[in-house]
């Protein structure tokens, strides 16, 4: 079975984006980055250097350091699908992320994306 076209994508690509999307509702890079790392257990450090060497989205999650295993609270729809119920498993830590970031252009407190 071929792999999805996304997980061969630069997350490098991808992050403007959702800085962009955040900013534009009045949200911040640090935001983002807050995300990213909580989800991810990437270090600031570590998760601008997968950026810098242009990682893939495979990659990139498939050398975090930790993905937090609090983001199975994650709920919700996300490009018409359930997150919840995505199967595979690269795909779904993509959409978790996706989620997160759609959470925080719409307005949601940190405490609650972070589900603290």
């Amino acid at each position: 079975m071929a792999k999805h076209r996304i997980y061969a994508m630069s997350f490098a690509k991808v992050y403007p984006m959702y800085v962009a999307k955040a900013e534009k509702k009045g949200r911040t890079k640090a935001e983002v980055d807050e995300i990213i790392r909580w989800l991810t257990g990437y270090s600031q450090e570590e998760l601008e250097m997968q950026i810098k060497e242009e990682k893939d989205f495979e990659n990139f999650f498939g050398e975090a350091a930790k993905l937090n295993p609090s983001r199975t609270l994650i709920k919700g729809v996300v490009c018409g699908v359930r997150v919840e119920d995505i199967e595979e498993p690269l795909m779904q830590e993509i959409r978790y992320l996706d989620k997160l970031i759609d959470e925080l252009a719409k307005g949601k407190a940190m405490d609650k994306i972070l589900r603290k």
